[in-house]
Order: structure tokens, then sequence, then C-alpha cells
């Protein structure tokens, strides 16, 4: 039966042709997807397979019109274009172009240099303890620079002590970096991810920082205790985040998000943090 259906152009065809519309609705049921506010992490596993799923195809084709044999390595910089091509046709934020390309390479990487299990298990640890509640929240780990901490401190009250929180505090460095310019306010963060929290933790301690550090997610907090609010989230988790900020902030208190704005709602002011660079968007209540 093998034998017969290889020289069978016709039935090739047509299989080559479902296969093609089973792929273009998939395609556009992932479109709908992300319409839907789907989670990305299991959109960026829909884009990756129906990339893996062209790139066969594609090479059925070939193969059957011309003897033509590809190296692996140029199968996989196939995959990482086109699931890039994917990732940008579905709307995916910038972030996860670059992950989409890299991915497929870095595998064909680590499998050549034949890297031992052991260096796998301990990076798979490693990125849970980073990234395990990226699937649930929506908000890469990546942490801010200098400038950032620096614009942050010029534009919080300076007339009174406050008590200021860091939504996403990864590392620590801006919680740190704001206690010891103001050292008669409170200054806090909190973070999701269990290793940055742990890190933050005890750089705190080993450089005797006034900064707080709690584990746990945002929304549990009393956005009402705050007089500042700091953010550097994701556009997806920005609407939540106004939504909680109208109901529970005080007058006069004041919320800010580094990089991402909030669709719809016009800022305050925004300070540029370095020339040529993202904004710092800031909303007094």
């Amino acid at each position: 039966m093998g034998k017969s259906f290889d020289n069978n152009p016709l039935a090739l065809r047509a299989t080559g042709l479902t296969a093609g519309l089973a792929l273009k609705q998939g395609i556009f049921s992932c479109h709908k997807l992300t319409n839907l506010r789907i989670v990305p992490a299991a959109l960026a596993i829909l884009v990756q397979c129906a990339a893996f799923i062209t790139v066969f195809l594609s090479v059925m084709v070939i193969g059957f019109f011309a003897d033509i044999h590809f190296p692996i390595f140029s199968l996989v910089l196939m995959q990482a274009l086109i699931a890039t091509g994917f990732c940008i046709f579905a709307g995916m934020a910038r972030w996860w172009r670059w992950i989409h390309f890299f991915f497929p390479l870095a595998l064909c990487g680590m499998s050549m240099w034949q890297v031992p299990n052991e260096v796998y298990l301990v990076g798979f640890l490693v990125s849970l303890s980073l990234f395990w509640t990226t699937f649930r929240s929506q908000v890469p780990f990546f942490p801010s620079r200098p400038i950032v901490w620096q614009k942050v401190a010029e534009i919080i009250p300076k007339n009174k002590p406050i008590r200021m929180i860091d939504i996403g505090s990864g590392l620590g460095d801006l919680s740190m970096h704001i206690a010891k310019t103001r050292p008669e306010s409170q200054i806090e963060g909190i973070e999701i991810a269990p290793l940055p929290w742990l890190i933050s933790k005890l750089r705190a301690c080993l450089t005797c920082s006034k900064a707080q550090f709690k584990l746990g997610d945002y929304h549990a907090l009393d956005f009402a205790q705050y007089d500042v609010v700091f953010a550097y989230l994701s556009p997806a988790a920005m609407p939540a985040l106004w939504q909680k900020a109208q109901q529970e902030m005080r007058a006069g208190s004041l919320l800010m998000s580094y990089e991402f704005e909030i669709v719809g709602v016009k800022p305050s002011f925004c300070i540029e943090s370095a020339a040529k660079t993202s904004m710092i968007y800031a909303w007094k209540m």
C-alpha cells in the first residue's frame, strides 16, 4: 500500500492539500484564540507546533518534486524563521519573537554539543523558579535598569515619608535603590517567582537594606495602604492593574508603570527613562 501511495501523485497532492487546509485552519484558530486572550505560553506551544508542521509538509512537497536533502541546521533555521513569522501574525508581544527564533537554534546547538543531561535538569529548575508563574500571570521576568531606578526616585513625592510598593520586584534593585535614597520612607517589593524573591531577600540582608520583600501575588495586596505603586509588568497585565488601582488607591496617590501604558487611559505625566528608550508613565489618582 505504501508503494502504491508513493507512486500516485494525485493521492499525494490530495493528502498535501488536506494537510495544508488543516494547517490553515489551525493558524486561524490560533489567531482567534489570541483575540480571546489565550495564555501566551499556550499560544507559544501552538506556534512552534504550527511551524513544525509547516516545515515537515514543505520538505515532503519539495522532496516529491525534487530530490533535495536539507541539512539539519537548515531545517532548524526554517523552524525558527517560520515560528517567528507565526508569532508576529498571532500578535504576540515583541519579546516572544526572540524566544521563538532562538529556541529551536538553542535546542539544535545543545544537541550537537552533546550537553550532559544534568545541565538540562539544572536549566529546567532555574527556569522553573524564574518563570513558573508566567503561564498564569502573563508577566515575564525582566529586570529594570539603573536609569529607571534614578528616574523613579526623582518622581516620587519628596515632601513627606511615603510607603511604596514595587510589584514584580524581581531581584530587588529598584526597591533597594529607593530605600537607600529615601531612608525615612517604607519601601517594599513583592515578587511571585520564588528565586528572584529569595535573591532579593538575601541581598537586602547582606547589604543591610531597609527595603522589605514579600513572596506572593500583588492582587492580594490592599493598594490603599500605599502612597506609590510602581509596576514593570506586561501589556496583558495592565487592564487588571488599572482596575485594582481605581478600586483601592487613595486620592492623591501615584501609580507608575515602566514601559507599558494603560490602553485608553491618558497618564497624568510621563518621563523618558533615557534617550530613545522606554517611558515611565504615571497616573495621579
